[in-house]
């Protein structure tokens, strides 16, 4: 009897101290629950998770500290919004695999304040599973025999710490994306109004963003660190910078594990890197992210140029002066800087190095990692879009390509940085001091050199100017003598009008366009006789005709009856004669006399790109590579019509039947008369007169009259799978749903088969990872909120690159009206459709 008695209370100790013993493991089973004051321990008892209350906090939080620093650096928080108001927490390991943390309500109940949700993502087969503290301070749960992976860990969901063997950035298949979220404030984890992540947009770069505006920028990466970030090379730390099509991240690692160093972002929003110094038992900031005037992102506005130690900080670039110079000198530096000199691409053109600077924002770059500086200049050179180019990784002489298009954003002054290369006009850029590398007694000769090129370059001027002169007096000279076919004053006086608007709307930018008498006109068109007739649409018809050169000529005659058409004739007119690209439709001239209103462009013998892919004898004709060279020359052109052309505009009116197609099927941008100018600060607009054409008018349009870059988008997107389907939007039927085009891709995509999408003759001869990627940045287009959709730079970057792609929304989905349309034939792209649903 005595031993059982022994024995009893033997099993009663060993009993009570059980639950003490697990919790100084550092593994949950589901069938443990942890309570408030127990803690896990990871094996090299470096952290220790429990529950916490932070500085003169009364609430309790879920948490991962350091277990031998004090006072204690907290580096992880699972209920960062629900605090717990007393001691009853509890934690626990489901069956499913999901982290769950819980706390006692009233009347005895219990209340779920957090939980990893991992049952989502993970099968209900999941057997046995355990959490896990790892020495890393990573929380795992993972499978009881510890194959398969993490079915889930806190590093996938950083707070304000980043630590060693972190990922932070993106993963491109699953679309986890790891931001970086500060306390509130030192006594609240709750996530503050900072956050930090990694942009993929172009090459990747890590932004700062406060609230919903970008504040800052750090990258993009150079193969040693993030451009504009301090490099602190040494022997405790080692870095890693991940960019394939399934991921994105920067992770580093310890050299030393036993001596703690985090990346810290304190409630303020600045980066810190910590590292724990034993002797003295304090942190210590080892560097931290530049925080200064010139820390703002593009505080100097496009072109411009910040450098903290001047007064004042921001300078317009060698090449460049101020957009408003008014502006400018009272420190109002947003508009930014203009070039000097107008590029005359490819003349008379170079590229000027500029040394120890933080390359510009990437997010409207090109970018090809395996090309040498030398093949980036050469690519560069070759567009006439590309602004600027550089290395990506400057380790071992520089390796990769970076190009820029259009402006340049968010450039300062960096001690140990790289260099950019900017095109500039060659009286722009001026002659690089001597090499200190240069040999002794070399500094006399080149000096020599330089005034004698001076002097050249000062007599080329010259000649240049005094012809310019001659031409410009000739011009004069034949405008005196008035012939038949000259314009009449009134007519001299609309086309001065127009020219003056235009010099009012930018800077005095001259119109150079020929006239053409009517005489010649009716001449040409056989007196506009219906044999040439090209088609007709809401503001008039289009004729071919032959100048008595032999030159081919496409007329758009303004209806007598339209009202609505003058506008659209002066604003065609306005616009399109100060855009020059490749892919947009040449105006050679006008004709304004009497009650006719005419354009006469170049003319395009195959017609528009309606009339080969909507019909099915014609459609045969166009095999998989002419169809991308026609998606990928609207996407050029439109990029030129938002980024890079003199003007910024949207079209407002892209469509099938304004695509024409010249001798080589290259496409071309037609009919502006919808067009809109946009300045440099607007972004956006809104009109009680909706125009354009059904199909192709995106949701905030019609129903709300907003339109701006995007709309374009939206219209490029629906041409993308007309183009590939062969199929119109509208009117677009399915023998198996009642989907409108835009519908039908996404549920193809959706279901993986949207190869189906393509036309049927085209699909043995294709390459099929084209077609996909294709309708794949299609459906991004189309998608229903206009900020879901790409900018024109970006969908240039996709089609150019094999990057993985984000998953698209569902498109905006209308109710299509499927009566037959109007019979309307484009003409040289100037069919002239008019929605005015209010």
């Amino acid at each position: 009897m005595e031993a059982l008695h022994k024995f009893s209370v033997l099993f009663c100790v060993l009993f009570s101290i059980l639950p003490t013993y697990l919790m100084q493991q550092d593994t949950i089973t589901p069938d443990q629950i942890f309570r408030d004051g127990d803690t896990l321990v990871s094996a090299d008892e470096m952290y220790e998770l429990g529950f916490f209350t932070p500085g003169a906090s009364r609430y309790r939080y879920l948490g991962i500290w350091y277990k031998t620093v004090s006072p204690q650096r907290v580096v992880w928080v699972a209920n960062r919004n629900t605090p717990i108001q007393d001691s009853s927490g509890e934690f626990r390991v489901l069956t499913n695999g999901s982290l769950l943390v819980t706390a006692g309500g009233v009347n005895n109940t219990t209340i779920n304040v957090w939980s990893s949700n991992t049952s989502l993502v993970v099968s209900s087969a999941t057997i046995n599973p355990v959490a896990q503290l790892l020495s890393s301070g990573n929380m795992v749960v993972r499978g009881s025999n510890g194959d398969g992976g993490y079915i889930w860990q806190s590093f996938d969901y950083p707070t304000d710490t980043f630590l060693a063997g972190m990922k932070f950035g993106k993963d491109l298949v699953s679309g986890m994306d790891r931001r970086w979220r500060p306390w509130k404030s030192a006594d609240d984890p709750s996530p503050g109004e900072y956050v930090a992540f990694m942009d993929t947009n172009g090459f990747p770069q890590l932004f700062e963003q406060k609230g919903s505006v970008r504040i800052a920028r750090y990258g993009p990466w150079n193969g040693v660190t993030f451009n504009g970030m301090p490099n602190h090379a040494n022997s405790v730390l080692t870095h890693e910078f991940v960019f394939d099509d399934k991921e994105v991240y920067y992770r580093y690692e310890l050299v030393n594990s036993s001596a703690p160093s985090i990346v810290y972002v304190n409630p303020e929003g600045s980066f810190l890197r910590l590292n724990w110094v034993n002797r003295t038992q304090e942190w210590l900031p080892y560097w931290n992210a530049i925080i200064d005037m010139c820390s703002r992102l593009s505080v100097c506005g496009p072109n411009g140029r910040c450098n903290p130690n001047s007064s004042p900080a921001c300078s317009c670039m060698e090449g460049y002066v101020p957009q408003n110079p008014d502006e400018w000198s009272a420190s109002e530096w947003s508009s930014g800087c203009r070039r000097r000199t107008p590029l005359d691409c490819p003349n008379a053109e170079g590229f000027r190095v500029f040394k120890n600077i933080k390359l510009p924002d990437t997010r409207r770059s090109w970018y090809n990692r395996n090309m040498t500086l030398g093949e980036c200049a050469t690519a560069c050179k070759r567009n006439c879009s590309c602004t600027a180019y550089a290395n990506i990784d400057i380790r071992r002489g520089g390796s990769g390509c970076l190009l820029w298009y259009g402006d340049l954003f968010d450039i300062r002054n960096v001690d140990e940085s790289q260099d950019l290369y900017v095109r500039m006009a060659q009286s722009d850029i001026t002659i690089l001091p001597p090499d200190s590398n240069s040999k002794p007694g070399s500094n006399k000769s080149r000096k020599i050199v330089i005034v004698a090129v001076s002097i050249s370059c000062s007599l080329i001027v010259m000649v240049i100017l005094i012809l310019a002169m001659v031409c410009a007096r000739k011009k004069r000279t034949r405008c005196v003598v008035k012939s038949p076919d000259e314009p009449t004053i009134d007519q001299k006086e609309y086309y001065s009008m127009e020219r003056r608007h235009d010099e009012e709307e930018d800077d005095n930018d001259d119109i150079e366009l020929s006239y053409f008498s009517l005489n010649q006109i009716s001449k040409s068109t056989d007196d506009f006789s219906n044999d040439k007739k090209l088609g007709e649409g809401g503001f008039g018809a289009v004729y071919m005709g032959v100048l008595d050169d032999g030159r081919e000529i496409a007329v758009k005659r303004l209806s007598k009856t339209s009202r609505q058409g003058v506008n659209e004739f002066k604003n065609e007119l306005k616009l399109i004669a100060k855009l020059q690209h490749r892919n947009l439709v040449k105006l050679l001239g006008y004709c304004n006399e009497g009650e006719e209103s005419m354009l006469i462009y170049e003319y395009m013998p195959n017609k528009s790109l309606d009339v080969f892919i909507f019909d099915k004898i014609k459609s045969s004709t166009l095999d998989w590579t002419c169809r991308f060279h026609i998606i990928h020359g609207i996407a050029r052109g439109i990029l030129y019509l938002h980024q890079d052309s003199p003007l910024k505009i949207v079209h407002r009116d892209l469509k099938a039947s304004n695509i024409l197609l010249d001798d080589d099927m290259n496409p071309k941008i037609s009919d502006f008369g919808l067009a809109r100018m946009f300045r440099d600060h607007e972004n956006e607009a809104n009109t009680n007169r909706v125009v354009g054409t059904l199909g192709y008018i995106p949701p905030e349009y019609a129903l709300e009259g907003t339109f701006s870059e995007k709309s374009d988008v939206y219209s490029f997107g629906v041409l993308v799978l007309e183009i590939i389907s062969g199929k119109k939007n509208r009117g677009f039927s399915h023998e198996k749903d009642s989907d409108n085009l835009l519908a039908h891709a996404w549920r193809l995509f959706e279901e993986g088969v949207a190869l189906e999408l393509l036309s049927a003759h085209m699909r043995d001869s294709c390459v099929e990872s084209k077609v996909v990627r294709s309708i794949h940045i299609g459906l991004l287009c189309v998608q229903h909120h206009a900020k879901d959709r790409p900018t024109m730079s970006s969908v240039v970057l996709m089609f150019d690159q094999d990057g993985a792609l984000p998953l698209p929304k569902q498109p905006a989905f209308f109710a299509q009206d499927t009566r037959p349309e109007a019979n309307q034939v484009s003409v040289n792209g100037v069919t002239m459709t008019i929605l005015e649903p209010r």
